[in-house]
């Protein structure tokens, strides 16, 4: 006589194992894109902080910031000046330079001979860290491209 004997057999868990691959197969690349979706918001958003931000340095003390860092935030408890305007937060602006990384996109900041400034955003990773490149400049208009390295000519978001 046979005992009952309680459990799955290895069909059975094989088949609750495929079905489980299948269901991953179908979620990761939507959470892939899903990702790169936030990071482009993420790169427009900051983007938009950093024009914000140079216009009130422009409207504080006469001019375009000439670097990236003036944005950046002054040390405690001194007061902002020219040099470190306190308008940004150490992410956006480094203590040193004109380049930023954030939320997978790099930041270049260039100040430009015509009195103004250009900020390029550009994936770290491209196709996995953002899909598309952007660019701004004092006007305030935040413009893109697919391909390569975003400019003034390229269409506005």
């Amino acid at each position: 006589m046979r005992k009952n004997q309680k459990g799955f057999s290895l069909i059975e868990l094989l088949i609750v194992v495929a079905i489980i691959l299948i269901i991953a197969a179908i979620a990761i690349p939507n959470l892939l894109r899903a990702r790169i979706a936030a990071n482009e918001a993420s790169a427009v958003a900051s983007l938009r902080t950093m024009n914000t931000a140079s216009i009130t340095y422009n409207s504080s003390y006469g001019a375009y910031p000439a670097a990236l860092s003036n944005l950046g935030p002054v040390v405690s408890p001194a007061t902002p000046t020219s040099t470190s305007a306190d308008l940004l937060d150490s992410v956006l602006a480094p203590a040193s330079g004109n380049v930023a990384t954030k939320s997978g996109y790099t930041f270049t900041y260039a100040p430009s001979a015509t009195s103004g400034y250009t900020v390029n955003a550009a994936p770290v990773v491209s196709n996995q860290t953002g899909v598309r490149y952007f660019f701004t400049d004092q006007s305030g208009v935040v413009r893109w491209n697919a391909t390569t390295a975003a400019a003034v000519t390229d269409s506005p978001l």
